[in-house]
């Protein structure tokens, strides 16, 4: 994943209540975006099961992304399902108008590791072909990054294809670290 873009964060601050959107959860994180730039109306929200055929689409648009996603499969929509029923397992998505043009998996893992720390794990981040640049992945790592606070995790976490040289670098300016050596077995 990898969002770059320098257009400044501006400010994130949550969506008062009686907007006439109903909360899936008591966890459901709004965010609209306020300030200067091009992503001024950007709106940071969970993802809805709606959500699940453009989120599919984002993964999809890269070059890693185009060989291993097919957008449209109904699996998507099951394992969505899978993915709610887990709390604190959630995609956070960015829109802007009607459209949905960045997301991430954010999902909190409570262990007993480092005296019993809550961590935050982000996945799947993408932002949109025609949008990036802006910004957007930034502020919706930021948004991602906010809530982690507020669920009362002590680190975030994020691991990163090694062929994504350009998110290598978005990451470590937001200032992660690459820290351990991540392995995975693929049991498909």
């Amino acid at each position: 994943g990898g969002g770059g873009g320098g257009g400044g964060l501006g400010r994130l601050r949550p969506v008062p209540t009686g907007t006439g959107r109903k909360a899936e959860t008591s966890a459901e994180f709004w965010y609209l975006r306020s300030g200067r730039g091009t992503n001024m109306n950007m709106e940071i929200r969970d993802a809805t099961a709606s959500d699940v055929h453009a989120i599919a689409r984002l993964l999809a648009d890269d070059g890693l992304g185009r060989g291993r996603e097919t957008p449209g499969d109904p699996v998507y929509t099951e394992a969505f399902a899978r993915m709610s029923s887990q709390p604190g397992n959630v995609y956070m998505i960015a829109m802007e108008g009607s459209e949905v043009i960045a997301c991430l998996q954010y999902t909190v893992i409570h262990g007993l590791s480092r005296s019993g720390a809550s961590r935050a794990q982000i996945e799947g981040v993408r932002v949109s072909g025609a949008h990036r640049g802006r910004g957007l992945g930034e502020s919706l790592m930021q948004a991602a990054i906010e809530r982690a606070r507020a669920d009362g995790c002590r680190l975030v976490q994020l691991t990163t294809d090694r062929a994504r040289e350009d998110a290598h670098r978005f990451y470590e300016r937001l200032g992660f670290v690459a820290s351990h050596h991540g392995m995975k077995l693929d049991l498909g």
